[in-house]
């Protein structure tokens, strides 16, 4: 796991000190991501620099040192993540005539591109990856980022030169960039608390898409554009219409081998390795896989929270118990969490307001004490159909049968109840039945009422200002693949589209732009298997009946976990991986969050209207509303700008 950066002058004007020197700065913003070597190469006649920051995973030898030509000198690449079967790769290149100086996969990939070239090598490579690839030969330079989106890759114009780098503070380093807030990117974070690609939050930088390549030749004007060499869509659109062939239980064992593989690839490493546990479906299926295919105890790792309704730490120590495994848990109080508010636009350099972007950073923090690498649940909602809202959908469609008069009146009932009162009432309930924030979620249910169809159903369930451009001073929201028509005819089933709209959108902006942001600030390599492509693939074969069955989410998921742990172990209600902030922004953040957004600030400031926010936060102290998710967002804004905007 690595840091890259880049520059690609399409009017090569400057010298190679000059050149290398600005490189050198960008890639030096990027230590965290690469704390045990660097390096820089520069061709001043073509106009080319690459940068590397190393964190050393495999081959810790001087021999995977980047930036990396391949034997014939024709291929230079900058790399950031892994090739999990570079092995594999390696056995099928050598008797073609291609010998190796180290071990590290780098180079497996240099001899593949060179075997087979760019397009060939991207299908048959498994893992994550964000590189930018120089040809000699053609004086081209190819960025590239994985099928899923787990590397980020970001990228924008200084002058006539291309930049590019792993996190957007790379690309500020430039001397040429002179950074502007992009109003509409503001729009789109606060809608989805995240700004999603291709955008970002400065005009005129943008996200390379996920399973995409931009390729750039000497002389090439702003207009190129990414072209798609792996499409989620496509792989969605195809599995529902030549679904697996066989029986359910022909399906469960080929997914168990799938999910070995997956994880036996991502245990390869020459340093320390372990994983992530919350005791939740997803990350015990993990482990369980892990410990398997251990002749030692796997490592494992959980932080809890003197708190019922967040902590994890309990449910994660029973299957680590059960499993055998070699497990550190650390409880945080408040102030260890408070601490690190201020430090959030160090580690997200663009507005991120997925507040369980805190625990993940602790947990995070503890693991890299005692590993480099860690492996984690991600991916198992969106893959195998986990999200509360999937179970709802067949309830949603049922409603939109009544008549809209109606479901208006039922949605006026419910939103004259305080949620608190609410809440109150569902505190009655068994604690494995009580729903966290009971008020609140009665509340959404009630203005998903007033809605016409699904696709405004979904928009409704994944915003969180539901009128951005009214928040957004002078901003005009884009429209993405959330108001696509055309997805309906390809995938006819509700719960599916929504599926694919998580992954294509709230996986990678959100999920996975957490976990690198906070498993890079300390140097830690996560790595994700349940979102293999092949295992993505597969499970889009799958009927949607084995993936939620009587009201049970990823229920096939489940059949393969349960060969290895008790479902007693297992079964308890969903839990996210989250923080108290409601509460806390009436207690021990109210000073901080009270001086982002006070009104006079916020008018000065220009880009936000202090209307709106300001009475969200007074319902909010005052306890009639819980208001957090959509303050936390604007909080998130201003720590940023006072950062970065400065």
């Amino acid at each position: 796991m690595c840091g890259i950066s880049g520059i690609f002058e399409t009017s090569p004007s400057g010298g190679a000190e000059e050149l290398g020197a600005v490189v050198r700065r960008m890639t030096d913003t990027l230590v965290h991501r690469g704390p045990d070597d660097s390096g820089v190469w520069v061709d001043a006649e073509a106009g080319i620099a690459l940068g590397h920051r190393r964190l050393a995973i495999v081959d810790l030898s001087p021999s995977g040192h980047q930036p990396m030509f391949s034997a014939d000198g024709r291929f230079g690449i900058v790399f950031n993540g892994e090739v999990y079967n570079f092995q594999s790769l390696r056995a099928e290149l050598a008797p073609l005539g291609h010998g190796f100086r180290g071990t590290s996969d780098t180079e497996v990939m240099l001899a593949a591109i060179r075997q087979w070239g760019l397009a060939e090598a991207l299908r048959r490579f498994v893992g994550m990856f964000a590189f930018a690839l120089w040809d000699r030969q053609e004086r081209t330079l190819s960025l590239v980022r994985d099928r899923l989106g787990v590397k980020p890759l970001y990228y924008g114009w200084a002058g006539s030169a291309l930049v590019f780098g792993s996190e957007l503070k790379a690309i500020r380093a430039h001397p040429a960039m002179r950074p502007e807030i992009d109003r509409d990117a503001l729009a789109l974070f606060l809608r989805y608390n995240c700004v999603p690609a291709p955008h970002s939050i400065y005009r005129g930088v943008f996200k390379l898409p996920p399973g995409n390549v931009l390729t750039l030749r000497s002389g090439d004007s702003r207009s190129a554009a990414p072209s798609t060499y792996w499409s989620a869509r496509e792989i969605a659109r195809r599995g529902s219409s030549e679904p697996f062939p066989g029986s359910v239980e022909d399906a469960v064992a080929e997914l168990d081998a799938l999910l070995r593989d997956a994880v036996r690839l991502r245990m390869i490493a020459d340093v320390p390795l372990g994983a992530f546990l919350s005791g939740g479906i997803d990350s015990s299926t993990v482990v369980a896989l892990m410990q398997a295919q251990s002749s030692r105890p796997v490592k494992t790792f959980t932080i809890g929270v003197h708190d019922a309704g967040y902590d994890e730490a309990e449910p994660a120590r029973a299957v680590a118990r059960h499993l055998r495994t070699e497990h550190t848990e650390l409880y945080v109080e408040p102030s260890d969490v408070l601490r690190l508010v201020p430090k959030i636009p160090e580690w997200y350099d663009e507005p991120f307001a997925d507040s369980s972007q805190l625990p993940t950073f602790l947990v995070s923090q503890m693991t890299r004490r005692n590993v480099t690498v860690a492996l984690s649940g991600d991916g198992g909602d969106e893959v195998f159909a986990g999200y509360t809202r999937y179970s709802w959908a067949r309830v949603l469609r049922l409603a939109l049968g009544v008549p809209l008069s109606l479901r208006r009146g039922l949605a006026a009932l419910l939103e004259n109840v305080a949620p608190s009162r609410i809440d109150e009432v569902a505190g009655w309930l068994p604690a494995g039945m009580r729903p966290r924030l009971a008020g609140d979620k009665v509340h959404k249910a009630a203005s998903v009422l007033r809605l016409t169809g699904s696709e405004e159903i979904y928009r409704r369930l994944v915003s969180h200002w539901q009128e951005p451009t009214a928040v957004a001073v002078g901003s005009a929201e884009p429209k993405n693949v959330l108001w696509d028509e055309t997805l309906r005819g390809e995938l006819r089933n509700f719960t599916q589209r929504m599926q694919l709209l998580d992954l294509v959108t709230y996986l990678p902006d959100d999920i996975l732009t957490k976990v690198d942001r906070a498993s890079m600030a300390v140097s830690l390599e996560a790595r994700v298997p349940l979102l293999d492509h092949r295992v993505v693939d597969f499970a889009w074969r799958l009927p949607l009946a084995w993936k939620i069955r009587g009201g049970t989410k990823k229920w096939i998921l489940r059949r393969i976990l349960y060969r290895y742990v008790p479902r007693e172990l297992v079964e308890r209600p969903k839990m996210g991986f989250g923080i108290p902030i409601d509460s806390w922004l009436r207690g021990p953040l109210r000073d901080w969050a009270e001086d982002l957004l006070d009104e006079r600030r916020l008018a000065a400031d220009g880009y936000l209207s202090p209307g709106p926010i300001r009475t969200k936060w007074a319902e909010h102290l005052s306890g009639r509303r819980n208001w957090h998710y959509l303050l936390w967002d604007v909080l998130m804004f201003q720590a940023w700008k006072d950062r970065w905007m400065g």
